[in-house]
């Protein structure tokens, strides 16, 4: 898909993995593409994040539950992906329609990559959206106005290099072909595993797909490797696949990725008290799947339209947490922040960005609040 310029983006075609879709597919990023026109483009986003980063929502409390129609916008515009989490819950139980009532209209918009989630939160076309972490730290840098609050997996080995017979090492890359989807989290880990090998990215030839796409050219013999998530990467593991490096591995090596909840920051303050009830209800998806609730593997299941079983399996590869342990310091209340900046500084260095904010921007964009309230209810 273009990421020629910033530009309003609908809903992409449907995900693999998705009902309507046979294989599986799913986000991040800002401009997957090359990081010379990457230059170009990210110039001309929107006004720095620097002279808004540090205005947090004026109220950040709400209750749980329904939320007053006069403390609602009527309509919330949702950009979602086919990822194995809460927000999948969230959207097939239809929790939020449920707790903001007939009044408000939920709108789910869904997308195949973070990329494009990116382009309509700058464009002003979403109000929430499921960004993967390098994304967002991608985003920051380059002034989209949003706000993180609330992270919706941490990703383990749900997020893996699947690589062909023969290939034992990273150093067996050199001169392979490699997919992933660029300006995304597995893009990054790939480019932090190269880099923990000392093996130059220059001398692998990296290839820029989206995750279906990766699939039938793995079936196709076109490439020899894939930095790639779930659903997708248990069909490469299971198409003769293996595991070489998972984002777990990354992890204990200082590179952790999430999958974080934006907000626009114009959003956040003018209906804080709606940004609370939809927290709230990740939450209540989220202790779900953290209390092993069938109900919870179904809805996941039918959203991404593969077994209960399967989705069980993949689902092991991630890591869930609730609310009150987001809005501590281990998460939500000061690491996210600190890895945002660490992530923007990776990417400068790779020159996959041309600039980085100060420290404490980064830290101003990550909201702990609003999961610190919902832990109350």
């Amino acid at each position: 898909m273009s990421h020629e310029s910033i530009s309003p983006a609908g809903p992409a075609s449907p995900s693999a993995g998705h009902p309507d879709h046979p294989a599986g597919s799913r986000r991040r990023g800002l401009l997957r593409r090359r990081p010379a026109l990457m230059a170009l483009a990210v110039l001309g986003l929107v006004a720095p994040l620097a002279a808004c980063a540090s205005d947090k929502p004026a109220d950040s409390t709400g209750s749980t539950g329904s939320t007053s129609a006069a403390a609602s916008p009527s309509v919330i515009r949702i950009g979602y992906q086919i990822i194995l989490n809460g927000d999948l819950v969230v959207k097939n139980q239809k929790l939020l329609e449920n707790a903001f009532g007939p009044n408000v209209k939920i709108e789910w918009k869904l997308f195949d990559s973070g990329g494009n989630v990116n382009q309509a939160m700058a464009a002003g076309s979403l109000d929430f959206g499921l960004v993967g972490s390098s994304p967002v730290s991608r985003g920051l840098s380059s002034g989209i106005a949003y706000q993180v609050p609330w992270i919706h997996d941490v990703l383990g080995t749900s997020e893996s290099l699947a690589v062909k017979a023969g290939i034992t090492s990273l150093a067996d890359l050199k001169g392979k072909t490699v997919a992933t989807p660029f300006a995304s989290t597995a893009h990054y880990s790939l480019l932090a595993a190269l880099d923990d090998a000392g093996v130059a990215a220059s001398d692998v030839n990296i290839m820029d797909m989206e995750p279906n796409n990766i699939l039938a050219a793995w079936k196709a013999g076109q490439i020899d490797a894939a930095y790639v998530w779930n659903p997708v990467l248990a069909q490469l593991l299971a198409d003769n696949g293996t595991l070489l490096v998972s984002s777990a591995d990354m992890a204990a090596k200082g590179k952790t990725t999430y999958d974080l909840a934006t907000v626009t920051k114009d959003f956040a303050t003018k209906y804080p008290a709606a940004v609370q009830t939809w927290v709230d209800q990740q939450n209540i998806a989220v202790k779900q799947i953290l209390a092993g609730d069938q109900a919870a593997y179904d809805s996941i299941a039918a959203e991404a339209g593969i077994s209960v079983e399967s989705a069980k399996e993949q689902m092991k590869g991630m890591i869930y947490v609730d609310a009150a342990d987001q809005a501590s310091a281990a998460y939500l209340g000061k690491n996210v922040g600190d890895n945002l900046y660490a992530a923007a500084q990776f990417n400068l260095g790779l020159n996959e960005i041309t600039s980085v904010l100060d420290a404490q921007a980064y830290q101003d964009a990550v909201v702990a609040d609003f999961a610190a309230q919902a832990a109350k209810g």
